[in-house]
């Protein structure tokens, strides 16, 4: 009798730390079978999500396609990216057989997207380092990009096509040519306490790095926000929700309150570094 006595205090002990460690540890509150960044990650207590447009640029990264839980983050050449501590989960979309789809040019690929999915073409463009910029309309309506030293001119040289193939082609030159030193120009600064979905902390530079904020929410009580962070890094690899290394009991979201230095994983950003598309 005094056996299962103890048998059934120790069943009950575990239990009890099992959920003392889940009210403590956010990670074990997500929606596991959520497929999408809105679905799989759960709010803390007090948090709401602000309603958004579902024709915005906010919804879209909110419903980014997500791997199964525990997926590993994979590079270019299908080789796994050991997750030591960096990864939540990762983003489910294609990035080519190329060393190309790394920081920046993710940042680009996903407002990229978001403008084809909108069928507004004449909205997709990028400066390559030198300045030259690269409209996909122009792609679209048959010109390549040829480039000769320094020099970068429009050529005709294939058939009118907005298809995925020819969408795809004109970003992996894109990625070839441009960068966070020149992303970093086409954005415009913002105070990080009015940071919105979309939004870029980004250091130019060779090498530089760049994350986007993918969702917001707010504490109605107190007005505190925190945010999701993702990104890609070198070599090329698939697109990932960041761990959170400052606070294990908030991550994998991140206070937007930091104060001067936004520590994330692989990189630390200045306050001073958020831009705006």
């Amino acid at each position: 009798m005094k056996v299962k006595f103890l048998f059934i205090v120790a069943i009950l002990t575990v239990i009890i730390c099992f959920f003392s460690f889940s009210k403590t540890n956010n990670t074990t509150n997500n929606n596991l079978l959520g497929n999408t960044i809105q679905q799989r990650f759960q709010l803390p207590q007090g948090f709401v999500r602000e309603e958004e447009s579902k024709t915005s640029f906010d919804f879209f990264l909110r419903n980014l396609p997500l791997k199964s839980v525990n997926s590993n983050v994979l590079y270019f050449d299908g080789t796994k990216k050991p997750n030591r501590n960096i990864y939540e989960a990762v983003v489910d979309l294609p990035i080519g057989k190329r060393d190309l789809h790394q920081c920046a040019d993710a940042v680009m690929r996903l407002r990229a997207d978001y403008f084809y999915s909108q069928k507004q073409y004449d909205k997709i463009h990028f400066n390559f380092t030198n300045g030259f910029r690269a409209d996909f309309s122009k792609w679209s309506a048959g010109y390549r990009i040829a480039i000769k030293g320094n020099k970068t001119n429009w050529v005709k040289t294939a058939k009118p096509s907005n298809s995925y193939e020819t969408y795809w082609k004109y970003l992996e030159t894109v990625f070839m040519y441009a960068g966070t030193a020149s992303l970093e120009k086409e954005l415009k600064p913002i105070n990080v306490l009015d940071v919105k979905i979309g939004d870029v902390f980004i250091k130019g530079g060779f090498p530089g790095h760049a994350v986007i904020v993918v969702d917001i929410a707010v504490n109605p009580k107190n007005n505190r926000k925190i945010m999701l962070l993702a990104q890609s890094y070198m070599p090329a690899q698939e697109i990932q929700i960041l761990k959170n290394p400052n606070n294990s009991s908030l991550s994998p979201w991140y206070d937007i309150d930091f104060g001067t230095s936004l520590k994330t994983p692989e990189w630390t950003f200045s306050s001073s570094q958020l831009k705006r598309f």
